[in-house]
């Protein structure tokens, strides 16, 4: 009996070839702001990332994205050349260029996102200090020359208090003349840069006048700590 012949071997399979990467374009990169132009060839795609910041999208040119998501799903979004739309921090994905013909966009990035966040941390502690009557932990809240313009005085920016030491003594002041003095429904606001706390105030004086008013304080800013804190109150009839 003839041998038979072995058996061919299987033959590996090719490797998958990766698709190609889209191309990343810086334009600006500054501070406040960071503008990149995405250009994508056909199937071309940028790899699994998590957005740190808010961000708009500018597409130039019509086309269609290809769009991995979190937990295995896919969906795709036609891009309109020239119409926008914007999306907020913590977007995570793979985008692909699922067209035929090549795509690109710009990706606006609000990237000063972690300043206003330490702006309103410092606005929102420097109300808890106020509640707990805790000197120390007021003037750590305000710039190493700071100012205070207090609701009432004599000129049209009210008693202006001046540096470190002024202020400590003005806010020691306001704590002697309202000993139960509660500054409660504090909100904080930034815009651009300048910060906004409104809240309502609540005290006896030191004579015994019950006082019961909404406010709110104007806040300019070195870096995360308060240059100017800029107060308002209403005034009953």
């Amino acid at each position: 009996m003839s041998e038979r012949p072995p058996a061919p071997e299987p033959l590996a399979p090719k490797p998958r070839a990766s698709p190609p990467q889209a191309e990343p374009v810086t334009h600006i990169d500054d501070e406040r702001f960071r503008v990149t132009e995405w250009r994508f060839a056909p199937g071309a795609e940028t790899g699994w990332h998590r957005h740190g910041h808010d961000y708009v999208i500018v597409p130039l040119t019509d086309g269609v994205l290809g769009l991995d998501l979190a937990g295995g799903g896919r969906t795709e979004a036609a891009l309109t050349r020239g119409l926008p739309y914007s999306r907020r921090v913590g977007v995570e994905h793979n985008v692909t260029n699922a067209g035929t013909a090549p795509l690109s966009f710009l990706e606006v990035e609000v990237v000063d996102n972690a300043r206003d966040e330490a702006r309103l941390a410092t606005m929102a502690r420097l109300m808890d200090c106020f509640n707990a009557r805790d000197l120390d932990g007021l003037m750590g809240c305000m710039s190493a020359d700071p100012a205070f313009h207090g609701a009432a005085g004599p000129g049209a920016e009210g008693v202006i208090h001046q540096g470190q030491a002024a202020v400590r003594a003005a806010y020691a002041a306001l704590f002697a003349a309202f000993p139960d003095a509660a500054w409660l429904e504090g909100a904080h606001h930034i815009t651009g840069e300048t910060g906004l706390s409104t809240w309502r105030f609540r005290g006896t004086s030191a004579a015994g006048a019950r006082v019961d008013v909404r406010g709110c304080d104007i806040f300019s800013f070195d870096g995360a700590l308060i240059a100017v804190k800029d107060s308002y109150r209403k005034a009953r009839g």
